[in-house]
């Protein structure tokens, strides 16, 4: 069993937004690691709880790219993604892929949506658990 809190993964192409993201994240109590790309998100072969704070545009792989990726290999873990050029369409495919939530940016460090909306979608299940179901008894 892994006593660890859950860790939020960080992956931005932008090294100002990756800093931000992380002193927003830590100053809300939650461990961080970022990544400067999606590939190298995929190198480190996390088997960590957690959840990836995800942007959709980066070069070679995409955000959207990761998260198909991630499924590909069985490996379910809760993504927030985060964009400064947002279309419905891309929000559509987020969702259906599975995302938890889709922002926008810029963010603002005292703008609190994102750490608790981070936070509340950090699970303490490995990615390559079952999640329990909870069913509804309506």
């Amino acid at each position: 069993m892994n006593l660890n809190p859950p860790t939020v993964f960080a992956v931005d192409d932008d090294a100002v937004v990756r800093r931000g993201l992380e002193r927003l994240l830590r100053s809300a109590g939650l461990a961080v690691r970022s990544f400067a790309s999606a590939q190298e998100y995929l190198d480190q072969g996390l088997d960590e709880p957690g959840c990836l704070v995800l942007d959709v545009s980066m070069p070679k792989l995409s955000g959207l790219g990761l998260q198909a990726a991630l499924a590909a290999r069985g490996i379910r873990i809760p993504i927030v993604f985060l964009t400064g050029h947002a279309d419905i369409s891309m929000s559509v495919q987020a969702m259906k892929g599975g995302a938890a939530d889709f922002l926008t940016k810029p963010f603002r460090a005292k703008d609190p949506p994102l750490a608790t909306r981070t936070s509340g979608q950090c699970t303490p299940h490995r990615p390559y658990e079952e999640t329990p179901q909870t069913t509804n008894t309506r």
